[in-house]
């Protein structure tokens, strides 16, 4: 779709090169310069507005996709940039400047926590890119004019900020964002122990057979190693690649270990499928259903927490939306929670509804 803003009231986006010293000889050898995005909105060339300091919203990215990414073109809609020109034009949030971080890595993404497999990347958003952004731009450097959003993955990433990471976060808005990892992951791992057994060596034969488990269950046996490799090597990842690509970045989120086969363990036997229960609580740390209570004063003191899901999510994580939200009612957070007709898919339109919300509450 065109841009029917008035070219006098269209932002510009400028890409920075930043060197995060935090992101040097990670695990997963993924470049440690990386490029930003930064959208300005026009007020903030205006003469009329040159003192002026501007809220500032961070972009998290969902899983597969970067920051990078909704500057680009869209077809038959309009990228990020776009949807701000439009919606600072017609009075329904105020301006602010959007920085849209590239944290993509070579498991897909990242969920925007730190961690020993991946990288540090809570650390890269808030101990580095924040003050470099601060410096290079006329924000308001504090928490009270900064927030993050996202979907999906980001969406999980805005979400668990609000709670952990409160001293740089003001408000934050999570699209869809992952929550009750019984229901929505688990549900994943059986395709996925099939998909893995391609990799398996020896490779499985026909025929009579005298099964056994793991000696070593929750340890790669190789074949996580050589899917990886394919993965690196192949020019063209199948949609049930991409799910198991998934489920492995989560487990290298959610339970790293430096002393493991590729830096983390798995919560299932790859061989039995059988389920490792002191595997899977390492992954429930890290469930926002099960971190409310312990973070509820970090929540309360958010100016702004937006949360919402369509009820027709193909990964069903509106179900996990439910839980937390009556879970934020009960701790007496406030909070917006708003579901529609939906699906995980195709929803960027709910940020006409978020990102108002968000530069309101900053302003």
């Amino acid at each position: 779709m065109d841009n029917r803003t008035p070219l006098s009231r269209r932002g510009q986006v400028q890409t920075l090169n930043f060197q995060s010293p935090r992101l040097a000889d990670n695990p997963l050898g993924d470049p440690s310069t990386r490029q930003l995005a930064v959208y300005l909105p026009a007020a903030y060339n205006n003469r009329r507005y040159q003192q002026r300091r501007f809220p500032v919203l961070f972009d998290l990215a969902g899983y597969t996709g970067s920051g990078l990414g909704h500057v680009n073109w869209a077809n038959f809609s309009e990228n990020l940039p776009q949807r701000l020109d439009r919606l600072i034009h017609q009075r329904k949030m105020p301006p602010c400047i959007v920085v849209f971080p590239d944290c993509f890595t070579a498991l897909g993404g990242n969920q925007y926590i730190n961690s020993s497999a991946i990288g540090n990347y809570a650390d890269y958003l808030t101990k580095e890119l924040i003050p470099f952004v601060d410096g290079e731009f006329r924000t308001h450097a504090d928490r009270q004019h900064r927030g993050c959003f996202g979907k999906s993955s980001g969406g999980y990433g805005a979400m668990l900020h609000g709670m952990k990471y409160t001293r740089y976060w003001g408000a934050v808005a999570n699209h869809s964002g992952d929550a009750y990892f019984d229901f929505i992951y688990k549900a994943e791992w059986p395709a996925v122990l099939t998909a893995l057994q391609r990799y398996a060596a020896p490779a499985l034969q026909a025929g009579e057979n005298n099964p056994a488990a793991q000696a070593q269950p929750g340890e790669d046996d190789g074949r996580v190693q050589r899917f990886l490799r394919y993965c690196r090597n192949s020019g063209r990842l199948s949609g049930m690649d991409i799910t198991v690509l998934m489920m492995l970045c989560m487990a290298a989120t959610y339970d790293p270990d430096p002393d493991a086969s590729n830096g983390f363990r798995l919560p299932y036997d790859l061989h039995t499928g059988a389920f490792l229960p002191q595997r899977w609580r390492r992954w429930l740390r890290h469930d926002p259903i099960h971190l409310v209570s312990r973070y509820r004063d970090n929540l309360r003191s958010l100016r702004g927490l937006y949360m919402d899901c369509g009820w027709r999510d193909q990964y069903h994580i509106h179900f996990g939306c439910r839980q937390l939200a009556i879970l934020l009612r009960q701790q007496g957070i406030k909070h917006r929670y708003e579901e529609f007709n939906g699906t995980h898919s195709g929803i960027d339109y709910r940020m006409d509804v978020s990102l108002p919300f968000l530069a309101r509450c900053l302003s």
